[in-house]
């Protein structure tokens, strides 16, 4: 089981960026498909982005729009989430996840739900100010 660990939430004001990382301990990254997901009060845990164990694959919400960016350094165990132009709409907790890459074509057809990932982090606060 891989350890997630995410850091760089924040108070940002309207049309701000932030940029998340998570790091990754007890396996190596390249092995995991890894995504991040968000929750925000009285909603369920909502899809945010998946890129392959290579990099080489992204997919996203559909609320994204372009605003932001999944990356990963396999290098360093860590994950990334770019976020540009952010909205108080985009207020949430943020997690990290892991499905091991060997799940990859079961959770593209599945449409990237939580239970398809088996490894999570404590997840991090976004707070976007209008």
């Amino acid at each position: 089981q891989v350890q997630l660990v995410e850091s760089g939430g924040g108070l940002v004001q309207a049309g701000g960026s932030l940029r998340l990382s998570c790091a990754a301990s007890g396996r190596t990254l390249s092995s995991y498909l890894m995504a991040w997901f968000r929750q925000a009060p009285g909603k369920e845990r909502e899809f945010v982005a998946v890129i392959s164990g290579s990099g080489g694959s992204l997919y996203y919400g559909a609320f994204v729009k372009g605003r932001f960016a999944i990356s990963r350094d396999n290098a360093k165990n860590t994950l990334y989430l770019q976020m540009n132009s952010l909205k108080p709409e985009d207020t949430a907790v943020y997690y990290c996840a892991a499905a091991s890459k060997e799940d990859t074509t079961a959770v593209v057809r599945g449409g990237f739900r939580p239970d398809q990932f088996g490894s999570w982090g404590q997840g991090t606060q976004i707070t976007v100010s209008s």
